[in-house]
Order: structure tokens, then sequence, then C-alpha cells
């Protein structure tokens, strides 16, 4: 099933790369610090809000696939929504930040990007803790801004 979505994945970003120009690099760079500020926004989100503000940064189509830290195959949006909401019933405070990012944009609409992540938690219990997870990912551009197409996240502790 992963080496499907990583054929279509692939398929999909030659068919849309042909005809397009390659992107300089001030375009790249543009796509970068677009890309960065989602970032920001997404993490500012969570720390404000919770887990469940994620949603609006998930694509919600049906080419969505994520792994989660725990998991070992590839779950559907409609899965990692049940499990934000699950989770986010047990989190009083959750702050991410990147100790590291690289982002490649590849055409103007889709993008890769993979990091270090880290992250404070405080349960409901009032138990804090800091872990770091490596995510990697696809990015892709809709009208209402970018939004995570596919990835995976491993536990660094």
């Amino acid at each position: 099933m992963k080496l499907i979505w990583t054929a279509s994945l692939f398929f999909i970003v030659i068919f849309n790369s042909y005809g397009q120009k390659a992107l300089n690099s001030e375009r790249k760079e543009a796509i970068s610090l677009e890309i960065k500020q989602m970032f920001d926004n997404f993490h500012k989100d969570i720390t404000k809000n919770g887990l469940i503000s994620e949603f609006k940064y998930l694509d919600d189509s049906s080419d969505f696939f994520w792994v989660p830290p725990g998991y070992k195959k590839t779950l559907d949006y409609s899965t990692i929504k049940d499990i934000l909401t699950k989770n986010s019933k047990t989190v009083n405070f959750i702050e991410f930040s990147w100790e590291n990012i690289k982002i490649v944009p590849l055409t103007n609409e889709i993008a890769t990007y993979s990091g270090v992540v880290k992250c404070v938690q405080v349960d409901t219990a009032h138990n804090p803790i800091t872990f770091k997870i490596i995510e990697s990912g696809t990015l892709i551009k809709r009208e209402d801004g970018w939004k995570f197409l596919n990835g995976q996240s491993r536990s660094l502790n």
C-alpha cells in the first residue's frame, strides 16, 4: 500500500512538473519562507488551542496519509483526526518548536521537509514531559495555504 502511495505521489510530482520551468533560487526561497510561516502558525495554534487545531493544516483529501509515532503503517485522514481528538482530551498544554528543519520546494505547489521537533507537553494530571520527534513529509499548497499531504513521525526518546 505504501508503495502505491509513493508511486502515486511520484507521478503527481512528475506530471505537475511537466511543462513547468525549474524553480529558481529566489522562488525556492520564497516558497521556503511561506512554509516556515505555516509551521510557525501551526505551532502557535497548537500551543493556543491544543491538538485539534492540527485539523486545518492537514490535507483532508483521499491522498492524505501519515505514520505517527508508535505506528508502523499509514493512516488516513479520518483515523488521524480520531487519534488527535482522543489525545487532545489528555493534554493540558503542548508546545512544538523546530530544532532544525530542511525544506525542499519541488514545484510551486509541492515541497518536502524533514527535521527534528522538540515537544513540551503537560497532561491533565499536570505531569510535564519533553520529547523530540524526527519528522519528514510532503506538503501541498491548496487554496487556503500549505497543508500536510503525507509523512511520518518517530519519537527520538
